[in-house]
């Protein structure tokens, strides 16, 4: 495994939920792991008024919240300590930019990378001031977290003006989806053995379903929400990226840029969606009251901060095709939403029926293989076949191959942000979206979002706890198909 180099990670945000809840727990977990060098310091910066011993205890109030009982071990944390330090920081004051001057001094032999969980508005300030304060240089590194803009333009406006303090190679937007192991063992799956790739085509797989589903609602999160709704905050990320894997081209080599033109070839073959055929291959849906795991939640209207009788869509499901010779033809169905009756996130291949059956109905009904790679909750694979069941007839029914991925490597898998964070501080980009495929997601998007707006309705109402609108299932009955929804 390729060692860390001597790093230095400043963390804006570094008190708030981001980087308490996954940032610095997941760094606890590499450092106990023993994958960060001896040489490796950690900078917090808020605008809070507080000094290091203060941050120390708030970090480890978090880890000790966050973490497993059995991953939290006094020893271990008292070396992680050591690495912390903080710096009182306001993202939007010039002048305060001299605390963390004081705090890092000179790089040295460090690599310095700068990790902004902070609202996007502040990016391009954050990364101008860090400029005017001396504190990049060609080696330096900045990771930039979702929402990247609103649309196109913003986006571009972003990318730009970020664009002119670091190089395209100095950036890494992150999308903790394309950290998760099932991910890459999707890459892995591909094109890692011969089994697949022959199939992996229009001629053998009827459609793909990529669903991500959240059981929780706004989270205290709806004066972001409210204005943003969920074609922007996962469709055009998190969906799409997924996507993009799914249906590439085979790679030249694993290079990050081999991988990402593969991808962004995708983005770019996705057949638009405008207007009437926008309004006739999606729905958008917002929640209502309903019970969750049993337990009674109130609808999206409800929900402190939302503006009354708010349209933002809680739920979005699209049938998007590819004008490529390996996918014409093949419908991808994305879903995604909240309030949703289950936490799920899944692809799902729907392979064709065979193309002449020798048993009729006397021996069971013949199903198509199935091909599902789960992200979440437990990560992992399974392959739907059909089998003799055991006894003196020929009786078929649909059986599965399971990989899953704690029972098989009897190990704790990372988690995404684990992976990201050390792929950021090795310097690897393969897992994160550049310029250009972000731009080809938000061309995509963006008309999608004009068609809802132009037509004026109000977003179909489903209970919490459900799968959403009657309208999704309706978009996949038209074709002959249905979501996956075994559990």
């Amino acid at each position: 495994m390729e060692e860390i180099s001597p790093f230095e990670i400043v963390i804006f945000g570094g008190s708030g939920d981001l980087a308490m809840r996954k940032l610095l727990p997941a760094l606890y977990r590499r450092h106990r792991a023993g994958q960060l060098p001896d040489d490796g310091r950690i900078v917090g910066t808020a605008r809070s008024a507080m000094d290091r011993e203060r941050y120390i205890a708030e970090v480890e109030k978090s880890c000790r919240r966050y973490l497993p009982a059995d991953e939290f071990d006094s020893e271990v944390w008292a070396s992680f300590a050591e690495r912390l330090d903080f710096a009182r920081v306001d993202a939007t004051d010039a002048d305060s930019y001299t605390n963390l001057s004081d705090c890092l001094g000179e790089p040295g032999h460090r690599s310095r990378v700068f990790y902004l969980a902070t609202s996007p508005k502040l990016f391009v300030d954050i990364c101008r001031y860090l400029q005017h304060a001396g504190l990049t240089n060609r080696a330096s590194r900045v990771v930039l977290e979702k929402p990247l803009g609103h649309d196109l333009a913003s986006a571009q406006t972003i990318s730009e003006q970020i664009g002119e303090i670091f190089a395209e190679d100095q950036i890494y937007r992150i999308d903790h989806y394309l950290g998760k192991e099932t991910v890459q063992n999707l890459i892995a799956l591909r094109f890692g053995n011969a089994l697949f790739e022959p199939l992996w085509r229009r001629e053998w797989v009827r459609d793909v379903q990529i669903t991500v589903a959240e059981q929780v609602g706004v989270e205290g999160r709806a004066g972001f929400y409210d204005n943003t709704g969920a074609l922007r905050d996962m469709v055009q990320n998190h969906l799409l990226q997924l996507l993009a894997i799914t249906a590439m081209e085979p790679p030249t080599s694993i290079d990050q840029n081999a991988v990402r033109d593969e991808k962004l070839k995708v983005l770019r073959a996705l057949l638009p969606l405008r207007g009437r055929d926008a309004i006739h291959n999606t729905v958008r849906g917002q929640y209502r009251a309903g019970a969750v795991d049993g337990q009674p939640v109130p609808g999206y209207l409800e929900e402190d901060d939302v503006v009354p009788e708010s349209r933002t869509e809680t739920f979005a499901a699209l049938k998007a095709e590819l004008g490529t010779w390996r996918w014409s033809g093949v419908p991808f169905y994305l879903r995604t939403g909240k309030r949703l009756q289950e936490r799920l996130a899944e692809i799902v291949i729907n392979f064709r029926q065979v193309p002449h059956s020798i048993f009729d109905g006397v021996y069971g009904a013949s199903q198509p293989n199935r091909l599902v790679i789960r992200l979440q909750p437990d990560e992992g694979m399974k392959l739907y076949i059909m089998a003799k069941a055991p006894g003196d007839e020929m009786r078929l029914r649909p059986v599965s191959l399971d990989l899953d991925f704690a029972e098989t490597f009897k190990q704790r898998q990372a988690d995404a942000y684990e992976r990201l964070l050390t792929d950021v501080l090795r310097g690897r980009l393969t897992l994160f979206m550049r310029r250009d495929e972000l731009y080809a997601a938000w061309e995509w998007v963006e008309p999608i979002l004009e068609a809802w707006e132009n037509i004026g309705d109000a977003p179909k109402s489903y209970t919490a706890g459900t799968w959403g609108p009657a309208a999704s299932s309706a978009l996949l009955s038209r074709d002959g198909a249905a979501w996956h929804e075994e559990s």
